[in-house]
């Protein structure tokens, strides 16, 4: 059975050296008593609960899954599921980062995030249980009327009810302007909503007593497409004014998706046949309030890849030391042994150092973007938030996409370690490979999200985000620039920095002849960003570790040794990316349809 350690030494380092978030705290009012020891205990506690409740059940809940009884509609999730979620609500932890205005703790969206790499490492379809909760929160904080503030964030903060959201149909994917379900209004100002939504996490399940969907719908006449969908709130069970539960609602699962990975999580068809719910927002705006939820989800979606990076890391590495077979070709390294430990072998290390590089370059990039979510909430200065706000914007699809491309990469990789072993359901390595495929799909594929970078985020405003960010580069390679310990990643950021600059140019030029070139160039160009990204974060911590080097600690030597392989071994993989996405549209448009 696989175990994990919560990486608290690597979180510390990530929050207190690298980024001194409790300084950066202090400068928003909702967070300004926030010190890193309360941090730091809160993360311990999560880090507990992560390792020794819910990853016990990682293994037992994939086999089993989840049971659908076809008479009541009622999901049965795994054994021990729902103990575990009783004392996660027992705990608090669903509260964390919620406002205190309906019961939440309050704290930083950055602490909240570190806590659920912690859960997503541990057990990703229990987490997507409460996970999908935050979504939903947030979406009605934002644009819920003050009615349904009152009635639903209490009991969604305390984690006694959780949240979905409703949005695909059997007919259509991403293309949500295509949806057909409908809401018709009522006398009273409710909706009665009919339709069919599926892939829903979360949908249906025993572990609380109401469920509350966000429910994409059309009103009657609305326009076609985007542009006339609306949102409505649409609970399991019925919410009286007094916030109790009432009858029965007309929402329903009505089959469990038979899946590649997550089995603990119910992903569900729903069906919705006159249900009543109400509106959410304003009137066919509807995906404007969801994307509230989306990219929370998106966010969260990077995270849980993020999780098993490192809990498929920490089991590679313990098989690792302990497999014994062949002998290093430069001669045995455990002569008492009758053959070596596969640690040794080159070959081993390269898979197992691509998982921790992705695995801490990853965590400073969630810290990092969630830590200017915060910054974008709550500073008092409304320049500060709108620049806070336009780095989430350009990292949110590189968190979802770069991070879950490279889990998929580092799980496998490290399955690979075990080698026939890993195939084997026992020792956890195939699921989480399996577990990590899901998350490059939902959410937005990624190839959506690098249409959304390249397209919406970066050619859209003229690339005036995208520059700002590079500024920030800018100004760190002037500033180490002349440290020779340091020029071994100053060079090629600063290259890459460069180059980065002309390949967006160069596909913008090309696009205001052929939009078709943004499709054609994003996947390659998001995957450029996302190691810009890595590589500028990886150079800010070997900053911090090269002058704490002969501290005593061991710590800082591998985060150096890390981010030297990262640089001589994934950074030029943006190589061949440059040449790939500068190829253009003709090599992929030159097959007539008929010839496929």
């Amino acid at each position: 059975m696989p175990t994990y350690t919560p990486p608290l030494r690597d979180m510390h380092f990530v929050l207190h050296e690298l980024f001194d978030v409790t300084a950066q705290l202090k400068q928003l009012p909702p967070h300004g008593e926030i010190d890193a020891d309360t941090i730091n205990a809160v993360l311990e506690e999560g880090g507990k609960f992560a390792a020794e409740v819910i990853t016990p059940l990682n293994l037992s809940g994939d086999s089993e899954g989840c049971t659908l009884d076809k008479a009541t509609h009622e999901v049965t999730t795994p054994k021990g599921f729902k103990a575990a979620y009783q004392q996660y609500v027992e705990g608090g932890w669903p509260a964390l980062s919620c406002d205190t205005a309906y019961g939440g703790q309050g704290l930083p969206h950055v602490v909240n995030q570190c806590f659920y790499e912690m859960l997503n490492g541990a057990n990703q379809a229990w987490t997507m249980y409460p996970g999908l909760s935050h979504g939903a929160y947030e979406a009605l904080h934002a644009h819920g009327t003050d009615e349904q503030k009152s009635l639903y964030l209490p009991h969604l903060t305390s984690g006694e009810w959780t949240g979905t959201m409703c949005l695909t149909e059997p007919h259509c994917g991403t293309d949500l302007g295509m949806l057909r379900s409908k809401a018709e209004p009522q006398a009273d100002g409710s909706y009665k909503i009919t339709g069919q939504k599926i892939f829903i996490s979360a949908g249906e399940h025993d572990m609380v007593s109401n469920i509350v969907h966000l429910v994409l719908a059309r009103l009657p006449g609305a326009p076609e497409g985007s542009k006339g969908i609306s949102l409505f709130l649409v609970p399991k069970f019925l919410v009286n004014a007094d916030g109790s539960l009432g009858a029965r609602n007309t929402v329903f699962c009505s089959g469990l998706e038979h899946k590649m990975g997550i089995h603990g999580n119910s992903t569900c068809q729903i069906t919705l046949e006159d249900a009543v719910g109400t509106l959410v927002g304003e009137p066919n705006k509807g995906l404007q309030a969801m994307f509230v939820m989306m990219n929370t989800a998106r966010l969260g979606v990077g995270n849980q890849s993020l999780g098993l990076t490192e809990v498929a890391y920490q089991n590679a590495v313990a098989y690792a030391k302990e497999r014994l077979q062949m002998r290093a070709l430069s001669g045995p390294k455990a002569p008492n042994l009758p053959a070596d430990p596969i640690i040794v072998h080159p070959d081993v290390r390269r898979m197992l150092l691509t998982a921790r590089a992705y695995a801490e370059g990853g965590r400073a990039l969630s810290v990092y973007t969630s830590l200017q979510l915060d910054i974008s909430l709550a500073h008092p200065d409304e320049a500060v938030r709108n620049a806070a706000a336009d780095e989430v914007a350009i990292l949110t699809p590189i968190v979802k996409a770069f991070i879950t491309d490279n889990g998929w990469n580092a799980t496998s990789q490290c399955m690979q370690v075990f080698g026939g072993h890993g195939y084997i359901h026992e020792t956890g390595m195939e699921q989480f490979v399996r577990d990590a495929r899901i998350n490059m799909i939902y959410e937005g594929t990624n190839a959506i999200q690098a249409l959304d970078l390249l397209g919406r985020k970066v050619l859209a405003d003229g690339g005036h985000r995208m520059r700002t960010f590079g500024q920030k580069i800018t100004a760190f390679v002037e500033e180490y620039g002349t440290r020779e310990d340091m020029q071994e990643m100053i060079e090629p950021l600063s290259d890459l920095g460069a180059r980065f600059t002309k390949m967006t140019q160069g596909i913008g030029m090309k696009a205001m002849g052929n939009a078709d070139e943004v499709g054609a160039a994003a996947t390659d160009y998001l995957r450029v960003a996302g190691h810009l990204v890595f590589a500028y974060l990886f150079a800010r911590m070997a900053v911090v570790a090269l002058d704490k080097k002969d501290s005593g600690d061991p710590f800082y030597q591998a985060k150096l040794a890390t981010a030297g392989f990262y640089y001589a071994k994934l950074l030029p993989e943006v190589v061949s990316l440059m040449r790939t996405g500068r190829s253009g549209l003709k090599p992929l448009m030159a097959m007539d349809e008929s010839m496929f």
